[in-house]
Order: structure tokens, then C-alpha cells, then sequence
């Protein structure tokens, strides 16, 4: 199976992405496979014998949100100098968001850019980061608040890889999913509610849907100006929850689990969702196992936070909001006693 990404502009060709259809990799270049620990002791020695190319050389990094930052780009960027690649050598995402994330800032910054690949090894990797070409790391005011917009010219999707993930990051994953099926796709999130994920047809079943549903958005937005922003649904808050937990106690999908349960609370209060669907929406989360409820410890820092989000501009904090399950909206007029209210919430 396999989904294709056409983009209007010139200056971005479209790419495939490939799902259970990987053989071998050929490329008439160099090539470098930026994995980290836990992947490489997993799968690295059987996914290099499924690459051919002109040198074939491995970055290992550490495993972990906590160093998704200019520290360990300088050091993929210091062994790619090491390994002599040049403008027509190629990287290789091997691994999950954090991997492809920075694997696809190095490339595009690499002598000015190179090509990449993702080959995602997680669930949330597979239906959602290594697709668009959103790449970047943390810092201390934020999470990806350094990168690019930089495409891939392919994607791989394996599910064989997702045979190794533990239960948590199974479920981390599954929050991407969910995210995607409440924003755009009410059948497909109705389907969701009884699927048993765990059988290999419903997994395939939800990867491809997922990654339809968000081929067609960033074909449509590229650079985030509009409808991909929507994709966003949780984030605003989650981003906050992992700066505050310093991107070490929680996975990137069970802080966007949290901020959809936060982000429905908000949009209850709007009359956007019903309390039914909040409701629905947080017992689902629960049905795969993710965390729903994270404790503020201080509202007003994480009220202040919200200004350093991406999609925020003129001191105006921009929110992604259910509207009914199938729909959305964006609104960034909500006053600051309502978000106040609902940050209470959870205190």
C-alpha cells in the first residue's frame, strides 16, 4: 500500500509514502543512518543489510525527547563532516519522531540541505511525525521551536518494526491516531471505538488512514498557514506539559492525550463539543491506555507559556479546537478568564 503527497509549489516535488512494501533501499550515493541506541541494538544490523549505496555509514545518538536539541544536531552534523558526505549524500531517519525530527533538521541544513528518507520505527512516527516535513529540536522555552520545513523523499512504514514497542509507547502512538480521526474523520474515529489494534489488519487499517487523512492536509498547507495548523488539536497544551516535565516524565502522545482532554474542556465551554463527546473522546483515550489528567501546578506560568506557542502571533494565543467529533475550529479571541477557568480545571 502506498499514499503519494503532491504539493502545488515547485520547489517542494511530492514523495511516497510506503506502507509493508520496503525490500531493499538502492541509492547511488552516500548514505548515513541516524538511528539511536535503543533502535540500533533492535535493528540496525538487519535493516543496513536491506540498504545498498556507494558508503553506507550509521550515526548513533541517545535515546530520548530530553536530547532533542542543538547539542546532538552538532554531533550528527560533526559526523556526517567526519564521514565526508556531500550535497548529493542522502540521511536516513531510522527510528521514531525524535530520530526523524532531527534527522531531517541536520539534512536540511547539511551544506545548505540534503536529501533524507524516514523509516519510522514507532506507531506515532509511522502515522503522523516522519509525514510533512516538519523537522526541528527543543529548547528551553519550548518544544520545537528551532527547524525547518524540509520534505523527505520518502516514508517507509513497517509495521515488523512496531513488534518491539513496549505497551506505553504503543498507546503514545495511538493518541496521534485519535487526534487525527476527532479532527477530520468522524467514521473513521467511530470505527476507532471498537477496533482491536492489537490484530495486525486493524493496525495496517489505522496507519493507512491516518496517514491519508494527513497526506491530504499537508498537500493542501505545507508550510502550516492554515488547515495543517488543525493537526495541532492537544498540542498547544501538551507542549507545555513536556517543557514543564522537562520532555523526561511523559511521551510525546501521552502529553498530546492530556492536551486534547484540555483542549475539549475549552471547547465545551465554547459550545463547540457537547459534554457526551468530551466524555467520549477522554474514555477512548482511556481504552488505550493513555493518561487523561495532568495536574498545573502554577496556573499563571502555564497561562504565560501558551505566548510561545508557533501558531500564537500578536500576543493573541491561538487554540485548536474539536467542533462536534468530524470537525474544528481555530480561535484565537478566547478571553483570559475563560482559559483561566479552564486551567483550573486541572489544578
Amino acid at each position: 500500500m502506498k499514499v503519494s503527497i503532491k504539493f502545488d509549489a515547485i520547489s517542494s516535488p511530492g514523495y511516497e509514502v510506503f506502507i509493508d512494501e520496503m525490500r531493499e533501499l538502492e541509492f547511488d550515493t552516500k548514505v548515513a543512518i541516524i538511528t539511536n541506541e535503543t533502535i540500533a541494538k533492535l535493528h540496525l544490523e538487519g535493516f543496513k543489510k536491506r540498504v545498498r549505496a556507494k558508503e553506507l555509514y550509521e550515526v548513533i545518538i541517545k535515546d530520548g525527547e530530553q536530547y532533542k536539541n542543538l547539542n546532538t544536531i552538532e554531533y550528527i552534523l560533526s559526523e556526517l563532516f567526519k564521514f565526508k558526505l556531500d550535497r548529493k549524500s542522502l540521511l536516513i531517519a531510522f527510528g521514531g519522531g525524535v530520530v526523524g525530527d532531527m534527522s531531517g533538521f541536520a539534512a536540511s541544513i547539511y551544506q545548505r540541505g540534503i536529501d533524507f528518507v524516514q523509516v519510522p520505527t514507532t506507531l506515532l512516527a509511522q502515522v503522523d511525525a516522519s509525514v510533512g516535513g516538519k523537522t526541528g529540536v527543543n529548547n528551553s522555552f519550548g518544544k520545537n521551536l528551532i527547524g525547518s520545513f524540509h520534505q523527505p523523499r520518502a516514508v517507509y512504514c513497517e509495521s515488523e518494526f512496531l513488534k518491539t514497542l513496549n505497551a506505553r509507547e504503543f498507546s503514545a502512538g495511538v493518541a496521534e491516531i485519535i487526534k487525527i480521526a476527532v479532527m477530520f474523520d468522524k467514521s473513521f474515529y467511530s470505527w476507532l471505538e471498537s477496533a482491536e489494534l492489537s490484530r495486525a489488519g486493524d493496525l495496517r487499517e489505522a496507519i493507512l488512514k491516518s496517514v491519508r487523512i494527513k497526506a491530504k492536509v499537508v498537500a493542501q498547507d505545507e508550510k502550516e498557514a492554515g488547515v495543517r495548523a488543525v493537526l495541532n488539536y492537544g498540542h498547544t497544551f501538551a507542549h507545555i506539559i513536556e517543557n514543564e516535565t522537562n520532555y523526561s516524565k511523559y511521551l510525546h502522545g501521552e502529553a498530546v492525550a492530556f492536551g486534547m482532554v484540555m483542549a475539549n474542556e475549552l471547547a465545551v465551554k465554547l459550545g463547540l463539543l457537547s459534554r457526551a463527546e468530551a466524555d467520549n473522546i477522554e474514555n477512548t483515550l482511556k481504552r488505550f491506555s493513555l493518561p487523561t489528567r495532568y495536574k498545573i501546578q502554577d496556573i499563571e506560568r502555564f497561562y504565560e507559556a501558551f505566548f510561545l506557542d508557533k501558531k500564537s502571533s500578536n500576543s493573541k494565543i491561538t487554540f485548536i479546537l474539536p467542533h462536534n467529533i468530524g470537525g474544528y475550529a481555530i480561535k484565537d479571541d478566547i478571553d483570559e478568564k475563560s482559559i483561566k477557568e479552564i486551567l483550573r480545571i486541572f489544578s
